[in-house]
């Protein structure tokens, strides 16, 4: 069974990451998984705004290419990020899926810290698209980006036009959730 993700928007208004619309059931798995896999210093509102604009925060969400949780993650990369976990239970339990998905995400962040020279502020945009896109999908952007303007780009306004249309879409939902909240 496919869960359709509720949307983001309701009456032209977007529902902050901190909005009372959004549980709190979680906020301590994304509190404790982000300071874990990132470090005391990074927002962990910015992992719980990406499982909203994954999930809608739903744990029994399944998309219809078979990911699933609030993180949408496919099982396949959820049994790869369990080997180097081992401590990680079931996909479908809300506490081990953001914990996975918040891991994905620093490896994502790590292979962007050591390309091109990332701006630190941009790499966790970065890291977001590479969730949506695959990584893969999101260097080919790139290296789009550079032929474009004949220079290493490493900024991700410069890339943005390059990424596929759904994954630009899915990072701007972040980024509202997140600058709505401040």
């Amino acid at each position: 069974m496919v869960l359709l993700i509720p949307a983001l928007v309701y009456a032209g208004t977007v529902k902050h990451v901190k909005h009372k619309h959004w549980t709190k059931e979680y906020d301590h798995h994304f509190r404790k998984y982000a300071k874990h896999y990132f470090g005391p210093h990074v927002d962990w509102h910015w992992f719980k705004a990406q499982a909203i604009a994954e999930s809608g925060l739903n744990p029994d969400a399944i998309s219809s290419a078979g990911a699933v949780g609030i993180m949408q993650i496919l099982p396949s990369t959820y049994q790869d990020i369990a080997k180097q976990n081992p401590f990680l239970a079931d996909i479908k339990e809300p506490r081990w899926n953001i914990a996975a998905g918040v891991f994905y995400d620093r490896y994502l962040y790590l292979k962007w810290k050591r390309k091109n020279n990332i701006r630190n502020q941009d790499r966790l945009k970065f890291t977001f698209a590479s969730y949506n896109a695959g990584f893969g999908g999101i260097s080919k952007a790139v290296k789009r980006a550079e032929r474009r303007r004949g220079k290493v780009v490493n900024d991700w306004d410069q890339v943005e036009p390059f990424a596929p249309r759904e994954t630009r879409g899915y990072v701007k939902r972040i980024e509202k959730l997140m600058h709505h909240a401040r």
